[in-house]
């Protein structure tokens, strides 16, 4: 009976400690993570940029002030369809005309006097100049022929050493004479070109004065330079006005385009020709569509963004896009039937290399096993699967496992 209960005794004291030892060994593994997971399957994806942009016309015609005014009758009103030539609005035009009257007569008068430095008085005291040269050259000749025969009298004694004498000094008097009157005449001719050259000047200035005041006042009556919608008239009757203030602006709004503000990471997927979509928040559910024109030459400062600006026209039949309106923008960079999709949240990044962790099932835990893949495009939540996976796989969505490995086991959630 005793070694009965001494065998009991030993069998209690067996099980404790292995239960002890089991709880030890238990109490120091680590716990089996749970991991959700997708089956990798096939679907259509659309890789796009969505971003912001402005709408403007295409080919705006802006009417600025060319002077300091003040609006005195306006004949339009802004949103309304004008043709050209239609009257906008009147700027005050009093001092222009004053300016334009006194540069007209300023104009007249340089005419006049460069009429005169030309063919007046110029040519009259030119003419008289020639004459006297002529005189003096007759007179010279004269003076050499009678000095010539003096000389042939003095020496046969029929004429006197004085009256020689007298002759070659008239002779020297008239060279001298002529010479003078040359020399005048060189003058005069380079003071008249210098005369006629600065006239001129002030006659071309004058037109120039002329032409631009009477395109200032040709401004001052505004009227639509082309059929179109007048989108913008920001002035009243009264209104001041400085030199460059917009007055009115005008334009065909069938056709508009939108400057799309593209942040600088994603230009490398831009190229012309790729769809866009646009809408606007104040008129949901409506959407306008064009294409990209042409890719970004460089990177502006937009804010706190650093941006590339693409123009992107697009159809606006119904004229219902307003210039200078800020827009929301798809612009869809490739897009992909049928492809094997991944959620994004599989995909882990490892340098230049992309892989995933496949799970194998198993009891009672499942193994992951890591795989490389290379990924297509993506989208917002999924990315395309070149190589790597296969229809039918189910990866791991390694959201809480801190450092996933080879070969680790987990538990499974339902995949989707």
């Amino acid at each position: 009976m005793k070694s009965k209960r001494l065998k009991l005794a030993w069998l209690y004291v067996i099980l404790a400690l292995g239960a002890i030892v089991a709880l030890v060994e238990l109490s120091g593994r680590k716990p089996v993570p749970t991991v959700p997971t997708q089956t990798v399957s096939r679907a259509n994806l659309s890789s796009a940029i969505s971003t912001n942009g402005k709408v403007e016309p295409v080919t705006p015609y802006e009417m600025r002030s060319l002077i300091q005014s003040h609006v005195t009758s306006v004949h339009a009103t802004e949103g309304q369809l004008v043709k050209k030539g239609q009257p906008i609005l009147d700027l005050d035009d009093g001092q222009l005309r004053a300016d334009v009257s006194r540069a007209r007569e300023e104009l007249l008068t340089n005419q006049d006097n460069l009429r005169i430095a030309q063919t007046g008085g110029q040519a009259t005291q030119l003419a008289k100049l020639d004459g006297d040269i002529r005189k003096t050259e007759v007179e010279r000749q004269r003076l050499q022929a009678s000095i010539a025969t003096l000389e042939k009298l003095v020496a046969q004694q029929a004429a006197t050493p004085h009256d020689l004498s007298e002759a070659r000094a008239s002779l020297a008097r008239t060279e001298s004479d002529r010479d003078s009157l040359i020399a005048s005449r060189a003058d005069f001719i380079r003071q008249t070109k210098l005369d006629t050259d600065r006239i001129s000047l002030l006659v071309s200035q004058s037109q120039e004065t002329l032409q631009n005041l009477q395109r200032k006042l040709n401004s001052t009556h505004v009227t639509a330079p082309a059929d179109g919608t007048l989108y913008s008239l920001p002035v009243q009757v009264n209104n001041l006005v400085k030199e460059g203030d917009l007055l009115a602006a005008v334009a065909d709004l069938k056709h508009v385009r939108v400057r799309a503000f593209v942040d600088e990471p994603d230009l490398g997927g831009l190229v012309p020709g790729q769809n866009v979509v646009v809408t606007w928040d104040a008129l949901p559910g409506r959407t306008w569509t064009g294409r990209t024109l042409q890719t970004p030459r460089q990177v502006l400062a937009h804010g706190t963004r650093t941006v590339g600006e693409v123009l992107c026209p697009v159809n606006n039949d119904d004229q219902r896009l307003i210039p200078n309106t800020t827009v929301n923008v798809r612009i869809a960079l490739a897009e992909r039937t049928n492809v094997l999709v991944v959620p994004r949240g599989a995909i882990l990044f490892d340098g230049s290399h992309r892989y995933v962790f496949v799970v194998e099932s198993g009891t009672p835990n499942s193994v992951l096993r890591k795989r490389e893949v290379q990924p297509g495009i993506s989208d917002s939540t999924a990315y395309e699967v070149l190589s790597g996976l296969k229809e039918g796989d189910v990866v791991a969505l390694i959201g809480n496992i801190i450092a996933p490995t080879d070969g680790m086991k987990v538990r499974v959630e339902q995949p989707e």
